[in-house]
């Protein structure tokens, strides 16, 4: 069964739940050649919602996957229960859930895609990843976003931050491999005393064996995603496409074709080409910390 990450148990969460049993439905229903329109009209709904099931983007009700399961012609009972099983783990909260008065709906879809991959690849131009960041620069960071919110509040949008930082110490982790422009570590975000922390917590970031950062200098100039933040996160089950997360002010989007995905692990590929190597890192993120320790003296 799955549970959340910050507790016991897989890292599989409900989103992917969802995607794997929508993958498994479409597969049932293009084997035995129903349209979506006829499985919506048999569960009462729509080609839209079926659509949106495959995709695994909305819930499943488990009186809809036995109707379609039997439209498809599954009768063998082990195979309907597992089935019928993975829908009601589907609709399992995770562990964000605790954290819904201040996470938006958009967000949640990602941290159930972040908590079940198995490689996250990100390029990020105006912060360090939030995967990587201090208590305090996440702090400074929320801040900026939500100037209206009050200390409550937004302590807890740090402490949600802080949760997803846990994925990178489980056992079975996700491997990360980040590219970092070097504006982001100029940048003096909660200033000169943050940022040294900060920096300081990158150097030792780089000593996890499961995470890999690269440095896009401003010597590089112009370069294949120039163009803003993006990450590629990637599953262990080769049944899940890959899917590429660009975050926006109030929403995001979520990529999952063939020609958008190959576009964007083209740029990435590129990004990492042009960046410093990662044997540069460390060396490169200690030159930053020395010309921040100078602006402290």
């Amino acid at each position: 069964m799955a549970t959340d990450q910050a507790g016991n148990g897989s890292a599989t969460g409900p989103t992917v739940l969802r995607m794997l049993l929508g993958a498994q439905l479409r597969r049932l229903r293009e084997g035995c050649a129903v349209t979506r329109e006829t499985a919506g009209w048999e569960i009462r709904s729509s080609e839209s919602k079926i659509s949106r099931m495959e995709l695994g983007r909305v819930g499943f009700k488990e009186r809809d996957v036995a109707d379609l399961l039997t439209l498809y012609g599954v009768t063998d009972a082990a195979e309907r229960e597992s089935l019928l099983g993975l829908a009601r783990q589907a609709n399992t909260p995770g562990w964000w859930h605790r954290y819904g008065d201040v996470l938006p709906g958009w967000f949640q879809a990602y941290l159930g895609l972040e908590a079940a991959a198995s490689l996250i690849r990100t390029y990020e131009v105006q912060f360090v990843p939030g995967l990587l960041q201090t208590r305090d620069y996440a702090r400074a960071v929320i801040v900026l976003g939500h100037d209206r919110a009050d200390d409550a509040e937004i302590e807890r949008r740090v402490d949600l931050r802080m949760d997803r930082q846990r994925l990178l110490a489980r056992a079975d982790a996700p491997r990360l491999w980040a590219v970092i422009d070097e504006a982001a570590l100029r940048r003096p975000i909660g200033g000169v005393e943050v940022m040294r922390a900060q920096i300081t917590a990158l150097i030792e970031a780089t000593k996890l064996p499961n995470v890999r950062l690269q440095i896009m200098p401003f010597a590089a100039g112009g370069h294949s995603a120039a163009g803003g933040n993006f990450s590629i996160l990637r599953f262990p089950d080769a049944d899940l496409p890959d899917v590429v997360y660009i975050e926006q002010l109030t929403s995001a989007l979520y990529l999952d074709k063939r020609d958008d995905i190959d576009h964007y692990a083209a740029a990435i590929e590129r990004v990492c080409v042009e960046a410093e190597p990662p044997e540069r890192t460390t060396e490169i993120l200690e030159g930053v910390l020395r010309d921040y320790e100078r602006v402290s003296v």
